[in-house]
């Protein structure tokens, strides 16, 4: 295995953002259509916070297999903000971090991603699915 590879190498850098004036159903709409898990929260481009399909589900009360979940949940989305939902304090690393430390990082808390930052600049996200990827690759 190769040792001392940068995240940058992995991450992905078209990154699907929200801002604090969207809303959750814009937010449940990324996470659909795009297949992903987790969205930063941007203010202009510096991360201030991660919202995850976790993070919305928590506040979804209904049984996805009711006929009438998507009106329930847009009302129950309809009562919080994403500063709300998000997580506030958010890790991230450079794109100089090895693969190693950000998965050492992952593993030692209870987040799945982790927003890659030049200063305050967002620039790639890196997930554990990117991690996953890559670990196969190397069997390859």
């Amino acid at each position: 295995m190769k040792h001392r590879v940068p995240v940058s190498s992995i991450m992905t850098k078209n990154v699907i953002t929200l801002k604090l004036s969207d809303d959750l159903t814009k937010a449940e709409e990324l996470f659909k259509k795009n297949k992903i898990r987790h969205i930063p929260i941007v203010s202009g481009s510096k991360i201030i916070g991660m919202l995850s399909y976790t993070d919305l589900l928590r506040i979804s009360f209904v049984d996805a297999v009711d006929d009438d979940a998507d009106i329930v949940d847009t009302t129950v989305y309809n009562m919080f903000t994403v500063e709300q939902v998000m997580a506030k304090k958010v890790v991230s690393v450079s794109p100089e971090t090895t693969i190693k430390e950000a998965a050492e990082i992952l593993s030692h808390n209870e987040f799945h991603a982790l927003p890659v930052c030049e200063g305050s600049l967002l620039v790639g996200i890196l997930t554990t699915t990117d991690l996953i990827k890559y670990l196969l690759e190397q069997y390859n």
